[in-house]
């Protein structure tokens, strides 16, 4: 989304939502199997991080990458615990985040800037619908992932960014990465890998969460998810 259209989007919900003066309800929840198809239905259906090259060739050729999908979100609760989260606006799914430490996340590996480091946990995937941009909702999932990884004790987040990014992907945006603070581990001409420290929850929470806000809001797809 360009820097004009997300100023707009953004200004656009404050205002409706003030102007109206309408109270809405907003809730944060770990994503889960049961609540997994809240997700916008390109996402629900892709399993880019969650295999590796060619295990996701084989999933979307035979038909059901969900499944895959399924299994992944299933075996990550299991064995390490919450690996999501989804925000709720009066009952509507708003936006999601993915994160999960590389041992779970088998695309990490194919990636030239690989391999993530063992202390950090990988941002796979996030974003705000755009109607709901500006709320603050991305400051709620920010500070669900928090509270979530400083309780784990996890040392700091890392991402592969994507320097010739031009259109929502499942990459993020290099650019974007090094304006909240993320900082470059390892160089390439197209995949940077970045790394934001993650000393305490206070630190984050001051130092990337309004930012990491706009970086999820200009990453949105899809115009809606359906209703709870």
């Amino acid at each position: 989304m360009p820097a004009g259209d997300a100023v707009f989007a953004r200004f656009s919900w404050q205002h409706s939502w003030r102007g109206l003066g309408q109270h809405v309800s907003r809730r944060l929840a770990n994503v889960t199997l049961d609540n997994l198809d809240d997700l916008p239905r390109r996402c629900r259906q892709c399993v880019f991080w969650e295999l590796d090259p060619v295990g996701g060739e084989r999933a979307v050729k035979a038909g059901d990458p969900g499944l895959e999908k399924e299994a992944w979100i299933s075996g990550t609760l299991l064995d390490w615990g919450s690996c999501g989260k989804i925000v709720y606006v009066d009952g509507v799914a708003a936006g999601f985040v993915l994160y999960a430490p590389p041992l779970y996340v088998p695309r990490s590996i194919a990636f030239p800037t690989s391999p993530v480091s063992s202390d950090a946990v990988l941002l796979m995937t996030a974003h705000i619908i755009p109607e709901f941009s500006g709320g603050g909702l991305g400051r709620m999932l920010v500070q669900g992932v928090a509270k979530d990884l400083t309780r784990r004790g996890v040392r700091a987040i890392e991402a592969f960014g994507d320097l010739k990014w031009e259109q929502p992907s499942c990459v993020m945006p290099a650019e974007y990465l090094l304006s909240v603070g993320f900082k470059t581990v390892r160089p390439h001409l197209r995949f940077p890998r970045l790394r934001l420290e993650l000393k305490t929850a206070v630190s984050w929470r001051e130092d990337v969460e309004v930012a990491l806000e706009r970086l999820l809001g200009s990453m949105s797809p899809e115009r809606a998810l359906r209703p709870v």
